[in-house]
């Protein structure tokens, strides 16, 4: 039996994720949950966002989600997913300043205004759609996902990774950001698998089968 715990702390697009793994999931135990017990015990577990980074961050402590997720990726595999990434980080300048949880160095940062692509079109903040993510080193969770294939960002803040060896996935809008992160049992992306049809699901099948090795 995988056991598969979705941290609810009450920002993430939970149905959506926990109907996408469980699409792709074969012999599967899923929990939507904050509980400590039950998240300690699973064998993997996805950490989703959506929202401000001061609120979410809120109840991560108040929760003490950030002592659990650092305990629990100490052997065991961890996917954060748009705000879950960013909340991984040390810090982000989202609601005047947010200390984060700090598993990857770096800081969070605003997309600036009045961004234009090469034509001179403005590009809109958040940035939301498809876009490419070029694939920077090899992972057990680009398995069967293309080069330069394309999923689904809605997010007005991005990664600003502290160690760029950390750095799995690049996207552009229209400057380089991180679309993914990777060290020890974490993977981490910006964009939103769940929203992202059959690449995102095939993500979510990779998180699956993935020991937390490289």
């Amino acid at each position: 039996m995988n056991r598969v715990a979705v941290i609810d702390y009450g920002m993430g697009n939970l149905h959506s994720v926990a109907k996408a793994v469980e699409h792709v999931g074969d012999n599967l135990h899923l929990s939507v949950t904050s509980d400590e017990k039950i998240i300690m015990d699973a064998d993997r577990v996805i950490f989703p966002g959506v929202g401000a980074m001061r609120d979410c961050m809120g109840e991560i402590k108040r929760l003490g989600i950030d002592d659990i997720l650092r305990r629990f990726t100490e052997t065991k595999p961890v996917l954060g997913v748009c705000v879950g990434m960013q909340a991984l980080l040390e810090h982000s300048e989202e609601n005047n300043g947010v200390d984060c949880i700090g598993l990857f160095a770096g800081n969070v940062m605003k997309f600036d205004e009045g961004l234009t692509d090469e034509s001179g079109n403005v590009l809109k903040v958040p940035h939301m759609g498809w876009n490419k993510v070029k694939q920077t080193r090899s992972h057990p969770l680009w398995r069967d996902i293309p080069d330069q294939s394309r999923f689904y960002f809605v997010h007005s803040y991005f990664a600003l990774p502290g160690k760029e060896e950390d750095v799995y996935g690049m996207s552009t809008y229209p400057n380089s950001f991180a679309a993914a992160l990777a060290k020890t049992n974490i993977f981490a992306v910006q964009f939103h698998p769940e929203k992202s049809q059959t690449l995102g699901l095939q993500l979510y099948k990779n998180f699956l089968d993935w020991d937390g090795g490289f």
